[in-house]
């Protein structure tokens, strides 16, 4: 499985700058609104040491990390729901997404215009949210019209089941809340709630774009954002996209490093928002790792072995007769594979064994 995001926020916040940094690719970046016209996709590699190191210890003939798709739109305005701004068009766009990276403008920039004439980023963030509140009751309402008719008509036990889903999602939207807020029991209803991919089901992380001064302690539009955010799930990180810019374009780790080191940074923005965007869906990896491959796979935390394996081909998980398992730490304290085996560190797994972030896994199967 792979993650895929989408970036919304409004025009000049840096939704593009921040794209550019995540997957090398050069989304146009203007200084006026609508600037990105077609909605730019990236595909980026997933920054894990741990593949780095079995790489090294492998030297296999080929890597395959693990990866996120981004999905960039063009930034969006008041009545986007409804088609200003061509916003209706590129809503769409990320109706398929995972999660949700919100990008709120926290810097003071004279030179760089903003929609609304002045930095509020609590306000640019109401406005973005009530958009996607209105386009998702707009699907809601005109899905609940045709589900609520074969209820009645024909008795439909499955048409009863998703109009209640419906009705749970209209009067939460129309209460001005996002669809995340309703919490449903049976997974009848869980799925049929997931399908309808609403916007505001998807988990959120609000990116606070600062400034370089503020790249490690935020400043006071970051602190608003956390006000108005106090009590709500959605999770928050601070990134500076113009000097994630800057760092993107040297050459070196090395150098990298050292900028990193200057502005007080442990590593870059663009990997603290990757692994803030896999905690936010609950995703680990697991490794298979030989002299043919070393590559990382993408999971949900709590998987048993043989949906691990279907990650990998759905015979694998069809035909799943057990799994071996060997820790990422057993493998680099003692070197090899051979030396785990010797040492009696790899385990023989059945199908009730739930994968660890971390295990290299080896699976048996018959078709």
């Amino acid at each position: 499985m792979s993650l895929k995001c989408g970036i919304v926020g409004l025009p000049n916040v840096g939704k593009s700058t921040l794209f550019n940094c995540l997957s090398n690719a050069k989304a146009q970046s203007a200084n006026f609104p609508f600037c990105t016209i077609e909605p730019n996709v990236g595909m980026i590699t997933v920054p894990d040491e741990r593949l780095n190191k079995l790489v090294e210890m492998c030297n296999p003939r080929s890597v395959v990390p693990a990866t996120v798709e981004i999905v960039d739109i063009a930034g969006l305005v008041k009545g986007a729901s409804k088609g200003e701004g061509l916003g209706n068009k590129f809503l769409a766009n990320i109706r398929e997404t995972d999660a949700i990276l919100h990008v709120l403008r926290c810097f003071d920039d004279d030179n760089i215009t903003h929609v609304d004439g002045n930095v509020d980023p609590v306000r640019d963030m109401e406005i973005i949210n009530y958009e996607l509140q209105l386009k998702d009751l707009e699907t809601v309402d005109a899905r609940l019209s045709k589900t609520l008719k074969a209820a009645q008509t024909g008795g439909d036990k499955t048409a009863k089941l998703q109009a209640e889903v419906l009705k749970a999602f209209k009067d939460a939207l129309e209460q001005g809340k996002p669809a995340r807020s309703v919490q449903f029991e049976t997974k009848d209803e869980q799925r049929f709630a997931h399908d309808l991919f609403l916007l505001t089901n998807k988990p959120v992380l609000y990116v606070c774009n600062v400034d370089d001064a503020s790249a490690v302690e935020g400043n006071k539009y970051v602190e608003q954002v956390k006000e108005a955010l106090k009590g709500d799930s959605s999770q928050i990180m601070i990134v500076a996209a113009a000097t994630e810019s800057d760092i993107a374009e040297l050459e070196t780790a090395e150098e990298r490093a050292e900028f990193l080191e200057e502005i007080g940074l442990k590593e870059s923005g663009v990997s603290r928002l990757i692994r803030a965007a896999y905690a936010l869906l609950d995703l680990q990896t697991y490794f298979t790792a030989g002299a043919d491959e070393v590559r990382a796979w993408t999971f949900l935390r709590g998987t048993k072995a043989p949906q691990a394996a279907g990650i990998i081909h759905t015979d694998f998980e069809k035909g799943f007769i057990r799994a071996e398992v060997i820790k990422y730490d057993d493998f680099v304290t003692l070197g090899s594979e051979n030396a785990v085996k010797e040492a009696g560190k790899m385990s023989v797994e059945g199908k009730e064994y739930v994968v660890n972030d971390g295990d290299i896994m080896h699976f048996r199967f018959n078709v």
